[in-house]
């Protein structure tokens, strides 16, 4: 069984990141083109954010899977959440920016929490913080150094480039930016993959008598 250590979210960040990059950009291309078409891309768009739940699960991704109507089902809930998300780091970001930083980690998994396990916007919040506590410090660390070396790869390999032809680097810029988020998302993927086994399983729902 794997940890969740800095070494194994940073490889597992890269090889999830890589076996989706394809289907991430198919799912990127039908967000770009289905996003005037008001409800429906509401929600594509949690969809797509969502993606990450469905790489956690070991298999490789479908552009398509942005459509799916459980997405428009927990709208509601998807935005109240995202306003106690937003209002809570703010409020954690105003006290000398490090509370804000703890509670973005703390409540990292409430997301993926509501659309797999079905909770209200409370309970995610209150989950998120049970599964990622002790180990806030990993995952800072290990998103820390993803950014560092993507960055470093960045400036290397670009400026590389770009002493050959100008045009070179630009299509690197385009590739990297593209890869950068795979993997990053990765990173979630996996992340989220180790710390909801410590959510206690659905129990089914009890038969009703007729």
């Amino acid at each position: 069984m794997q940890t969740l250590t800095v070494s194994n979210i940073i490889t597992n960040a890269i090889e999830i990141g890589m076996k989706n990059l394809a289907s991430l950009v198919g799912a990127v291309l039908l967000w770009l083109l289905t996003f005037w078409i008001p409800y429906l891309n509401v929600g594509t768009t949690i969809g797509l954010i969502m993606i990450v739940l469905e790489m956690s699960k070991g298999n490789i991704i479908s552009p398509t899977a942005i459509f799916d109507p459980k997405y428009r089902k927990y709208m509601g809930e998807f935005f109240l959440l995202l306003a106690f998300l937003m209002f809570g780091t703010a409020a954690g970001y105003f006290f000398f920016i490090i509370p804000g930083i703890i509670i973005s980690i703390a409540w990292g998994q409430a997301l993926y929490i509501m659309f797999d396990k079905g909770k209200d916007p409370a309970a995610c919040l209150t989950l998120s913080n049970q599964i990622t506590y002790g180990k806030k410090w990993v995952i800072f660390g290990a998103n820390l150094l993803l950014l560092l070396a993507l960055y470093l790869v960045l400036l290397v390999v670009g400026w590389i480039l770009s002493q050959a032809w100008e045009g070179l680097a630009v299509l690197f810029y385009l590739v990297w930016l593209v890869a950068a988020a795979a993997i990053s998302m990765g990173a979630q993927a996996y992340i989220y993959r180790i710390l909801s086994l410590e959510l206690e399983p659905e129990t089914p729902a009890a038969p009703q008598n007729v």
